[in-house]
């Protein structure tokens, strides 16, 4: 067998010859790509060939047909484009004698399989005719068994060179990206080859790493990682990486950094030799940045926004090459492929999620490529199109949505949706609806065509339900209770793709990782705060996920942990039971709250408190751990004040009030928390919807005598003015602000030198006018009610029914009272103008005596007044009643309780 060179030229240049006489013909010829093709495929060239091989046999070294093999890839150079399918079937046909040998040498065996690939006589088209399949597959059959019989000669016997490894592995690589089968001659091939690469390593040209560590990653990304010997080819080239960075081309550095990034996203573990060589890259991105043509640009921002989503450190030199290569997006923006177009669409939306800096360049960048979108709509195909929606929603929830040409380009591509719905793979149909969720929250819902592509991807989910991954459910999931919640739960084919789901989450559930879990808990509680808790499968789906929340408990984040809480709280809210598991998966969190408090951010402290506010609500024990949890959040509250939303004040208030309402002790930081807050309710006020403003009239009149009254009178004053502008608002909204505005009036009463407000009179007898025809079917909603027909003296609508309880202080005071005044008329728990009943009444006298509990004060401090407590006291004062309060601690003996007696004598000329 004939030795091969070790200065092998590069993969471009390859051993020519003048060995055959066609050869000869076709060189000194001029480059006509008609012509000369049909010269190639002469029956007269194959017979030389066979002739040749005849001649010589075993010592024939192939080199003729390996210069018959340049010539093809010569034709297709030339003609810058691979053979068609017709020029394909015809070359094939002819090659049926074209036998490679086990005799053949490296130089011949790699130029024919190099050339023949880069031409795409092995491409796969379909259809194919079976005689031309049948040819092409023995041809690359025998090419690979010459090339194993090779590779396992003893090593003084294969004297390979370090080039021809390259362009062997290089080409074998293209096969597989070009569609060819893992066949397990291909597999054993690049097997025998890749120990070469470690024994060679060091003889490897600059263009040869390169190209070497390119087709790694296309083997990796075409499911060869397990392949023996890969990984530690790969480990052997990276310090090549950086030993010669200075000699690297433009193309070579694209070709290396995509690899990189493709190796990483494939799971190859970024050891400090891959980091090292990726940051010897890096600044001659900079340096050679005006040599970069599109295709360049285009892949070496995708690798860096793949690099930065697998969580490469962003340090400045790679901040700075992201820069300096955006510029040149825009200069060369009409040269950009469909494809590039999707990659640089979705590459400037990944390093945008990942923290890039969201400068003018960037948008620049962003705005220059949007038109190319409609312009080349009909180019797109299907995998383009779902990373173009995906990379757009991406783009609106990170706050692009005002960039120009955004919208029109999503309006471009919908349609486009419908008609390739059947080209969908589960991965697409995923970040299609993940994009149509992610658009139709941040209000492009009304967009042409976005429910239509909706409507057509929802029938493939169920066609395709066994197919999806752990991931996959987890935001299909995520993106149908997103619709939901946007009002699209009617939408044809959405209930049934979320019954195909359902089964799904139980039998993948070992599979999902924390942030899976944590967006299924989620979806499931939006679906159910939708009304959707019936839907088959759910409840199934929701038990086989909480036992994983206290199994993964310490690997969630802090966006994880807030969601679940809220979706744990909006379960309960909506009557699930609080199982053993679900108190188990609430528990298992509550202490991460306390360890990660730091990370929160403002929605997800608001989220939080919002979420133990109702656990309380709804009868959760008050332990240690939800008592430290909310000692944690409320000092955040002030450090965050000023970057709360208008939803996200109005639920912090809210949920302050519940605990308050529900006997939460006096949390370190609560009061604190509501002063920090108060001066944002009014610079926010615009931004509160009816619901809101309703809420927060709740909660400020809940929280009584914490918040002083001069402090409370601007801003709820114009709360009250910005409600009563809304014409419709639902039953709730108008009794909890009813009974917001008498808590807040009641507190004007009970202060003498305070400015009785007429006007929030008038809207308390407006807000009761549009109750007139309802019927409350809960007994906190009839109370409000009632309270206000006394309030307006007016007649009570609704027959209350009180349970009357007498407390044993209560008991004790009435004997001591009637004991030191034993004419004295005395009545327990009346009710008065159908009020709740009071503890004490002198009906003689016109005097309420109540004796007030812990539960009466906020934290039970006897000191701090709720408002509750405030509106009946002014209610009894507004029917003609005088009020003596008694806190019960001071009952507690016979000396606490006599100044109250003295009081009691003096009023009812006693003494």
């Amino acid at each position: 067998m004939g030795s091969s060179p070790r200065n092998a030229p590069g993969r471009n240049e390859f051993y020519h010859s003048s060995g055959t006489r066609s050869s000869q013909h076709l060189q000194g010829r001029s480059v006509n790509p008609a012509q000369d093709f049909n010269a190639l495929i002469k029956q007269e060239i194959m017979d030389d060939l066979v002739s040749k091989s005849d001649h010589f046999g075993h010592r024939y070294d192939g080199r003729n047909h390996g210069q018959y093999a340049s010539l093809i890839k010569k034709y297709t150079s030339a003609a810058k484009r691979p053979l068609n399918r017709a020029e394909q079937s015809q070359l094939i046909r002819m090659l049926q004698n074209f036998t490679p040998t086990r005799s053949w040498n490296w130089r011949s065996l790699t130029t024919t399989l190099h050339s023949f690939t880069s031409a795409g006589v092995f491409t796969p088209h379909k259809p194919m005719n079976e005689h031309v399949k049948l040819t092409q597959a023995a041809l690359l059959s025998t090419l690979l068994d010459a090339i194993i019989f090779n590779c396992n000669l003893k090593p003084e016997a294969s004297n390979i060179g370090a080039q021809e490894i390259a362009n062997l592995l290089w080409a074998m690589a293209k096969l597989l990206d070009s569609g060819q089968e893992r066949t397990q001659e291909l597999n054993e091939a690049v097997a025998a080859l890749l120990p070469q690469v470690n024994v060679q390593k060091d003889q490897f040209i600059p263009q040869a790493i390169a190209n070497l560590l390119w087709a790694m990653a296309k083997m990796v990304d075409n499911g060869q990682e397990h392949t023996p010997g890969l990984k530690e080819a790969v480990a052997a080239l990276l310090p090549h990486v950086n030993a010669q960075k200075a000699h690297f081309k433009p193309q070579e550095i694209a070709n290396l950094l995509w690899a990189m990034a493709k190796l990483v996203d494939n799971k190859q573990e970024q050891t400090p030799e891959f980091n090292e060589a990726v940051a010897a890259l890096l600044p001659h991105v900079k340096a050679q940045k005006d040599q970069f043509i599109p295709q360049h640009i285009g892949n070496l921002l995708w690798a860096m926004a793949k690099l930065a989503d697998n969580k490469q450190e962003q340090t400045p030199e790679f901040n700075e090459a992201v820069a300096a290569l955006l510029p040149h997006v825009n200069a060369q923006k009409d040269q950009f492929i469909p494809q590039h177009i999707a990659n640089l669409l979705w590459a400037m939306a990944k390093l945008v999620d990942n923290g890039q800096e969201r400068t003018p360049e960037l948008k620049e960048t962003v705005a220059a490529l949007l038109p190319r979108v409609n312009a080349q709509k009909a180019q797109f195909k299907v995998q383009g199109i779902a990373n173009l929606l995906w990379a757009m929603a991406k783009l609106v929830d990170n706050g692009q949505v005002q960039t120009p040409g955004l919208k029109e380009a999503v309006a471009a591509l919908l349609p486009l949706v419908n008609a390739q719905k059947n080209q969908v793979n589960p991965q697409g149909i995923v970040n299609l609806l993940w994009a149509m969720a992610k658009l139709v929250e941040n209000g492009l819902e009304r967009t042409p065509g976005l429910k239509e592509a909706v409507v057509a991807l929802l029938p493939h989910v169920n066609a395709q339900k066994g197919q999806f991954t752990a991931q996959g459910i987890a935001n299909l999931l995520w993106a149908m209770a997103k619709l939901v919640d946007n009002g699209l739960e009617r939408t044809p084919g959405l209930k049934e793709a979320m019954v195909a789901l359902f089964p799904h989450v139980n039998a993948q559930k070992d599979q999902f990782i924390p942030q899976n879990i944590a967006n299924l808990l989620w979806a499931m509680a939006k679906l159910v705060d939708n009304g959707l808790e019936r839907t088959p499968g759910l409840k199934e789906a929701l038990a086989a996920l909480l036992p994983l929340v206290n199994a993964q408990r310490a690997t969630f984040k802090p966006q994880g942990i807030a969601n679940m809480l809220w979706a744990m709280a909006k379960l309960v809210d909506n009557g699930h039971d609080q199982t053993p598991e679900l108190n188990e998966a609430m528990a298992a969190l509550l202490p991460h709250v306390n360890t990660q408090k730091a990370s929160f951010n403002p929605q997800e402290i608001a989220n939080l408190l919002w979420a133990m506010a109702k656990l309380v609500d709804n009868g959760l024990e008050q332990t240690p751990g939800l008592n430290d949890a909310m000692a944690a959040l409320l000092p955040l509250v002030n450090v965050h004040k000023g970057q709360f939303n208008g939803q996200g004040i109005a639920n912090l208030l809210w949920a302050m009030a519940k605990l308050v309402d529900n006997g939460q002790e006096q949390t370190p930081g609560l009061k604190e928390a509501v002063a920090a807050l108060l001066p944002h309710v009014n610079a926010q006020k615009d931004q509160f919807i009816p619901q809101h403003i309703a809420n927060l009239l709740w909660a400020l009149a809940k929280l009584g005598e914490l918040v002083e009254l001069n402090v409370l009178t601007s801003t709820f004053e114009s709360l009250v003015y910005k409600i009563s502008e809304t014409p419709r608002l639902s039953q709730q909204d108008i009794l909890m602000t009813l009974w917001g505005v008498m808590v807040y009036c009641a507190r004007l009463s009970l202060v003498s030198n305070a400015n009785k407000n007429n006007w929030l009179e008038k809207h308390i007898n407006d807000l009761f006018t549009r109750l007139k025809n309802t019927s409350p079917d809960n007994e906190e909603d009839q109370s409000i009610m009632i309270m206000a027909a006394s309030w307006l003296g007016r007649a009570c609508p609704v027959v209350p029914h009180y349970q009357t309880i007498t407390s044993k202080p209560q008991s004790g005071f009435r004997d001591q009272l009637q004991s030191c005044m034993p004419s004295l008329k005395i009545e327990e728990e009346k009710s008065l103008n159908s009020l709740p009943p009071v503890d004490l009444l002198l009906p003689d006298h016109n005097i309420v005596i109540e004796v007030q509990g812990p539960s009466h004060y906020v934290g039970g401090d006897f000191k701090t007044r709720k408002g509750s407590t405030l509106l009946k006291i002014a209610l009894l004062q507004k029917s003609g009643f005088e009020v003596i309060e008694i806190p019960v601690n001071r009952l507690w003996n016979l000396d606490l309780m006599k100044p109250f007696i003295d009081q009691i004598k003096r009023r009812t000329n006693s003494q």
